[in-house]
Formats: structure tokens, C-alpha cells, sequence
């Protein structure tokens, strides 16, 4: 399978456009195997410095995990305020407990204005851009979380750090 939507200007990004390599992840903030991939890939974009381009793309699988679209918008509304990635370790560290409490306590340690963004989730600014990250994910043949494409192409291995690694190296 290939990736259907094109890595652009909206897409949330570490590393250079110019990169050896690029990692996307549809990822849902809730899904305990993200959870797992969550050190892994910050040990791969350790590793592999401004050889790795990794994208994040939100996936929130509503049915199985309740407050995935909730961290999903939390962490657009702290890409508005320029703290996305912030906010995407944040949840990822604290998902267990991504109870909206949890989510503002986190925007308030982030030292997100409050206010927008309380108001941000209230209004439901940014359910349109989890969606068209989600259709993006349906359209590429995503069916569980997480999943990895590597420079275009569904990464169908395992996602420990040395396959993956490996993977983007094309070794």
C-alpha cells in the first residue's frame, strides 16, 4: 500500500524536508501499541539526527479508545499555539489518563493561553482536521494503530527500533 496523501505543508514535522528518509505515523494518542512506538521512534530520530523526516498524522480509533479525539484536538489546539509536539509527547506520556482535567492540566504546563484553548476544544475548531488526518489514514489502507510508512510505502514489519531503522536506511 501506498501513502495516498502526500507529506505538505499542514503536516506536523520534525526534520529536514530533505531528509534520506520519511517516517509518517498514524497514531492514535490512546492506543497502547502507540504507546510502545512512542520511545521507539524518538530513539530512531535520535539515531538517524537530519537523516529522518517523521511526520505525525492523527488516527483516533473512537470505538476502542474514548478519548483519542479528545488528545487528537488538544494536541492541534496546541499546534495553534505553536506547541503540537509539546503536547504530542505530553499525551503520550500521560495515556492512561487523557481525561479532558488531564488535557487542560497539560495545556496549562505547556503555558498554552487557557482560554483558547479551552475554547479551542469547546468549539470543535479542529475535529475537521482530525477527520481529513483520519480519511487520509482509510484512504491509505490504515485499519490499526499505529501505522508506519516509510518514504511512501505501508511499512508492513515489525516496529521495533532496529526494523524500523533498518527499513529507512534501505539496508
Amino acid at each position: 500500500m501506498r501513502l495516498k496523501v502526500p507529506v505538505g505543508p499542514e503536516d506536523h514535522r520534525q526534520g529536514p524536508d530533505d531528509a534520506r528518509g520519511t517516517l509518517v505515523e498514524y497514531g492514535d494518542y490512546e492506543c497502547p501499541h502507540c504507546g510502545r512506538a512512542y520511545p521507539i521512534v524518538k530513539a530512531i530520530q535520535k539515531r538517524l539526527g537530519k537523516d529522518l523526516r517523521f511526520v505525525f498524522r492523527n488516527m483516533p480509533l473512537r470505538n476502542a479508545h474514548p478519548h483519542a479525539e479528545l488528545a487528537a484536538e488538544a494536541a492541534e489546539a496546541a499546534g495553534a499555539q505553536g506547541k503540537f509536539w509539546e503536547m504530542h509527547d505530553a499525551l503520550y506520556e500521560h495515556q492512561e489518563r487523557l481525561e479532558r482535567p488531564l488535557v487542560v492540566e497539560l495545556a496549562r504546563g505547556l503555558r498554552l493561553d487557557p482560554k483558547r484553548f479551552e475554547d479551542d476544544l469547546d468549539s470543535g475548531r479542529f475535529r475537521e482536521r482530525v477527520e481529513r488526518d483520519f480519511m487520509g489514514g482509510v484512504r491509505s489502507g490504515v485499519n490499526g494503530t499505529p501505522t508506519f510508512f516509510i518514504d511512501g510505502v505501508r511499512h508492513d514489519d515489525s516496529f521495533d527500533e532496529e526494523t524500523l531503522a533498518a527499513a529507512l536506511l534501505g539496508v
